[in-house]
């Protein structure tokens, strides 16, 4: 075990049960021009921990741990899009419409695909998701359990949204979760603020919260002691 100091409490890291989940990362929510952007959303918030984010890769991959990556992306057809979905946003400004970088969050658009300093590495774990969370409609809970993974490291966007909605349903599943706190971002700071105070409430009822050094340091801590 890795002793990860952390909130609510430290958290005890078992390498060999853990995996990475990188949560959205994509150009038409990150970039400039993209559908965030159009939305009226200051994406430099989210574009500004794209450093902290694949320092947390590269820790992962360093440790051969396992990474998964989500996109949230629907059919060109829409059929796995409800209309209650669609409907968001924006008027004249909907999921599956142009937008400047193709249509918006349907999977194979240039929008669609996690920004190139996070590009998932060959044999790491990438899943087109239909929802906010990503267990529903994806078959991960499966993979991860062949794997024998019982614990997840978060980072990714937005926090309040499809973060917390992934920790959640995986809480309901039996993980135990750790957010990396600059490494995941809102549009709005207040609502990244809030929905950490949830996950790590009442005894980490949904997880816990850390910043990457945290866990670098436990990590190097076991390396020093062997």
């Amino acid at each position: 075990m890795i002793k990860v100091s952390a909130r609510p409490f430290d958290f005890d890291l078992d390498p060999s049960q853990a995996a990475l989940v990188v949560i959205d990362m994509q150009r038409d929510f990150i970039e400039p021009g993209g559908f965030g952007d159009t939305l009226g959303n200051d994406v430099s918030r989210l574009t500004a921990i794209i450093p902290t984010t694949a320092a947390l890769i590269r820790l992962f991959r360093d440790q051969s741990l396992p990474i998964v990556h989500t996109r949230e992306a629907h059919r060109p057809d829409l059929s796995d899009c409800p209309p209650a979905k669609r409907l968001r946003g924006k008027p004249g400004l909907s999921i599956g419409d142009e937008g400047t970088m193709g249509r918006i969050l349907i999977a194979g658009e240039p929008g669609n695909q996690i920004v190139s300093e996070l590009a998932p590495a060959a044999g790491e774990i990438v899943i087109d998701k239909p929802g906010k969370g990503m267990f529903w409609a994806t078959g991960l809970h499966e993979r991860l359990q062949e794997r024998g993974i019982t614990q997840l490291v978060f980072a990714g966007v937005t926090t309040e949204v499809c973060v917390q909605t992934s920790m959640r349903e995986a809480n309901d599943r039996g993980y135990e979760c750790l957010l990396i706190v600059d490494a995941t971002e809102s549009y709005f700071p207040e609502f990244k603020a809030s929905a950490i105070e949830m996950i790590v409430a009442q005894g980490a009822i949904v997880g816990w919260a850390t910043p990457l050094a945290k866990l670098e340091a436990a990590f190097e801590q076991e390396m020093a002691d062997g």
